[in-house]
């Protein structure tokens, strides 16, 4: 099985934590270094162009998709979010490729470092081992892609 995580750069101080986990998770579950497409992007607005483009080559069996907004004064917030969600649903229906929403939306940068700590609670982990069960639901069913 091989596996991509697209991450954004925007946050990179929780970013690169909920990387640091998605890797744990995929490590643990036996996928190797080799089997892991790490994709970066500029921030969770890009987050599913690259999801669809890597899931699309045929190269992957499921995309994590991380990334972290942290709610300011106006509503670009709830826009990027929305749109991000609403984007890799989209390029999940499309591609047939499961991706797990691993974009933290937050009020505040505390709360993003917390969701992000070492260990289980780590949701770039959950994110990891979503994707692994549903790259294994569907390999499992007749006529399902992967």
């Amino acid at each position: 099985m091989r596996v991509a995580i697209v991450v954004a750069r925007f946050n990179d101080f929780v970013t690169e934590r909920l990387l640091d986990g998605a890797h744990e998770a995929l490590t643990e579950a036996g996928i190797g270094a080799d089997d892991i497409e790490v994709l970066r992007v500029p921030g969770a607005f890009e987050i599913p162009l690259a999801a669809e483009m890597v899931a699309a080559s045929g190269r992957v069996s499921g995309v994590v998709c991380l990334g972290c907004l942290i709610k300011g004064a106006t509503p670009h917030f709830e826009f990027i979010a929305s749109a991000c969600a609403h984007g890799i649903m989209a390029a999940q229906s499309k591609t047939r490729v499961p991706m797990a929403f691993g974009v933290l939306t937050t009020h505040a940068a505390e709360e993003a470092l917390e969701r992000s700590a070492p260990g289980p609670g780590n949701k770039g982990r959950e994110a990891a081992e979503a994707v692994l069960e549903m790259a294994r639901l569907l390999a499992g069913r007749a006529g399902m892609p992967r």
